[in-house]
C-alpha cells in the first residue's frame, strides 16, 4: 500500500516530505508533488510531514480525492524526482487553506 499526495499540495508545494522519505519516492511538478506508487515502502514517515495534510495512505485518500491515486501513478513517470527539500513558492501560505485546487494542477 503507497502514500498518496492529493489536492491540498497544489500550489502549496511544501518538501517537508522529501526530506524524510528514504527511498526518495517523491516527485516534483510545477506547483505540486507526488508519490511514486511502486517505489513508495509505506513507512508512513512523510504522511506527519506535510504540514497542510495532502499525504495520505492509499486506502484512506478521502473519497472526493480518489482521483489522486491514478494521477500520482501518471505523473511520476512524467516529473523529475526530488530528494531533497527545497523552498515552497513565495504564495504557498495563500494557497494553503484553498480547497478544491485540481483545476490550478499544471502538468
Amino acid at each position: 500500500m503507497a502514500f498518496i499526495v492529493v489536492d491540498s499540495c497544489i500550489k502549496c508545494k511544501l518538501t517537508d516530505c522529501v526530506e524524510v522519505c528514504h527511498v526518495d519516492c517523491f516527485y516534483e511538478g510545477p506547483n505540486m508533488l507526488v508519490i511514486n506508487p511502486d517505489e513508495c515502502i509505506d513507512c508512513a514517515l512523510c504522511e506527519p510531514e506535510c504540514p497542510v495534510d495532502a499525504i495520505y495512505s492509499e486506502d484512506e485518500v478521502p473519497e472526493d480525492q480518489i482521483s489522486f491515486i491514478e494521477l500520482n501513478a501518471e505523473l511520476c513517470m512524467e516529473w523529475p524526482n526530488i530528494a531533497e527539500q527545497k523552498d515552497p513558492p513565495e504564495d504557498a501560505d495563500e494557497w494553503r487553506e484553498v480547497k478544491n485546487k485540481i483545476k490550478y494542477l499544471e502538468k
